[in-house]
């Protein structure tokens, strides 16, 4: 897209009760024109040269279970997404299939992550310690070239490669879409001994915060990672 335009985002939700959250209110703020895809749905057949930014967000599903159509299907996306240097920012799944298809790996972990959780962090003016909200069962282990921005002993929790950033984590959560998980993945929380009250609880209490926290986030992806403030330019 050309300088003096309008930036144009797509979003990758990948079922009913994980929308973007925080993403679009932060993607409008920069003026941008935000179109949210159901790739589960839909083949989103877009071609990325006429994209300014791709968002992945979360999903039940593995990044690696390629018997779920939409799996390959962003796979093959977001690696025309990096060929047209186009940035991608992974949130958890998202962050995992940017890992997938960047050489990395992502694999089952010895143990799931479900809560607020800090991080250890080698850059908190991009990525600060947090705490951050994670409900994951799968790990990502950071493709070879990419920077590793913090982990914790479970494996890699935010990565960098060229103009993309990875995150194993969900920035983009409000107290609005925990309800909602709430209610759709109990098993999970149950299975996992999880309380559901006190879980809402914490996101209620951290919300002010962590909408900071993410802002910050966004706002250094945006100018440190991505460069979009200097898109179009020679």
């Amino acid at each position: 897209m050309s300088e003096g335009s309008p930036l144009r985002a797509l979003i990758l939700q990948h079922e009913d009760p994980t929308p973007p959250g925080h993403v679009v209110e932060w993607l409008e703020q920069h003026g941008a024109e935000v179109e949210i895809v159901r790739i589960d749905l839909e083949d989103a057949d877009r071609d990325p040269h006429d994209l300014d930014l791709i968002v992945s967000l979360g999903s039940e599903f593995a990044a690696y279970d390629d018997s779920r159509e939409f799996v390959p299907r962003e796979a093959r996306l977001l690696r025309a997404a990096i060929d047209a240097d186009v940035p991608i920012l992974g949130l958890c799944f998202g962050g995992q299939m940017l890992a997938r298809v960047l050489g990395g790996k992502v694999f089952r972990g010895s143990e799931s992550e479900i809560g607020w959780v800090r991080v250890a962090t080698r850059d908190p003016g991009l990525v600060p310690e947090g705490p951050w909200f994670q409900w994951h069962f799968d790990v990502i282990e950071a493709p070879p070239e990419a920077e590793v921005i913090a982990d914790n002993e479970l494996g890699t929790q935010a990565f960098r490669s060229g103009r993309s950033l990875g995150l194993q984590f969900h920035p983009e959560v409000t107290p609005e879409i925990m309800d909602d998980w709430v209610r759709a993945y109990r098993h999970e929380l149950d299975a996992d001994g999880v309380d559901p009250d006190e879980l809402l609880a914490q996101t209620a209490e951290r919300a002010e915060e962590s909408k900071r926290t993410t802002w910050q986030l966004f706002e250094a992806f945006w100018g440190r990672i991505a460069r979009l403030d200097h898109r179009g330019a020679s």
